[in-house]
């Protein structure tokens, strides 16, 4: 079984932004709120447009946990989320598929995430890489794994560092 990994260089997380932006709006925003909210793929992919409207932040119940989760919108993004759902109804999910207007499907986008990636030379890309790079990128900037553990509802600082690809 292939280990999804996160991805660690910043440049290559802007070349892959840049090919999605290329080919559809809606798989690139996915792509950035996943790696700045840390997010499961299934809380990523039940948003509705009401749960970002005119929001800085944005709270959500996850559905592995049950557990309230809370993340922050960058000025910026909250910016590009107004501009992509200035016409689409408050009940509409985020991330529609074209053709039912229910969520995308995970294999989906697991299939967006990877043709995208080989364009820019990545490999081991998964739907967790999302949440993965997320976590590695905190840990970079904060050294705090304890914040992350928690973040991440994991048992032990051992098993996040582990889970973000991170050897001590």
């Amino acid at each position: 079984m292939q280990v999804v990994q996160p991805i660690r260089e910043q440049e290559k997380i802007e070349q892959l932004q840049a090919v999605l932006k290329e080919q559809s709006i809606r798989d690139w925003l996915l792509f950035t709120i996943g790696i700045n909210s840390g997010l499961h793929l299934s809380d990523l992919l039940s948003l509705k447009v009401s749960d970002v409207k005119d929001r800085s932040v944005v709270s959500i119940k996850e559905e592995k946990t049950g557990k309230a989760k809370t993340f922050q919108l960058s000025p910026q993004l909250k910016t590009y989320i107004e501009e992509y759902i200035q016409y689409m109804d408050v009940d509409a999910y985020l991330f529609p598929s074209q053709r039912t207007g229910n969520p995308i499907k995970r294999i989906r986008v697991y299939r967006i995430l990877n043709e995208a990636a080989k364009q820019v030379g990545l490999n081991d890309i998964g739907t967790h890489t999302l949440r993965k790079t997320y976590g590695y990128h905190y840990y970079l900037r904060t050294k705090n794994v304890s914040v992350l553990r928690d973040l991440f509802n994991q048992s032990a600082p051992s098993v996040t560092l582990k889970y973000i690809g991170v050897r001590e």
